[in-house]
């Protein structure tokens, strides 16, 4: 295991933070089997060594209007640092971009994109992307129907543990 400073106990922690954030230490703590004040030094612990890098709210898209999520690849004319570089400065600094990737493979880039609708999404490729200096090719993927989307990482600590 690559960090053999957690026991199966900060696995425990991880696991039902990243189900509930918002869980009070109280209730994390006997979920997890300790007392409340070894619960919350671990917790502060987990943080301070970047295991728990922020906590944070998702919000529901279609709740606020955002009902369109448009996958985008971009391939640049070439793969040189200073393109590189213009591209990720300008994707950094837009809110509709949720993520995005640099890939191996046909794109040099792979972005999830969430707007409200479809015109919107136009205005983003040709009044955004379409004018970042180097961008070559742009290729869109509308999602129908998400299927699962979760932030909830596979923690490896737990795939040994009986739960």
């Amino acid at each position: 295991m690559r960090y053999p400073e957690l026991d199966s106990i900060d696995w425990k922690i991880l696991e039902a933070l990243q189900e509930n954030g918002r869980i009070s230490n109280v209730d994390l703590a006997e979920q997890v089997n300790l007392s409340p004040s070894p619960c919350l030094a671990r917790v502060k612990m987990l943080e301070r060594k970047g295991f728990i890098s922020r906590f944070v709210t998702l919000i529901d898209p279609a709740a606020v209007g955002l009902e369109v999520t448009v996958f985008v690849e971009v391939r640049l004319e070439r793969q040189v640092e200073s393109s590189l570089n213009a591209f990720e400065r300008v994707i950094r600094g837009r809110p509709e971009v949720m993520s995005c990737y640099l890939m191996t493979g046909a794109a040099d880039y792979q972005l999830r994109v969430v707007v409200s609708d479809l015109q919107e999404f136009q205005r983003f490729i040709t009044g955004v992307i379409a004018k970042i200096q180097g961008v070559g090719n742009i290729q869109s993927s509308i999602a129908l129907k998400e299927v699962k989307n979760t932030t909830a990482l596979p923690l490896p600590g737990l795939s040994k543990l009986v739960l």
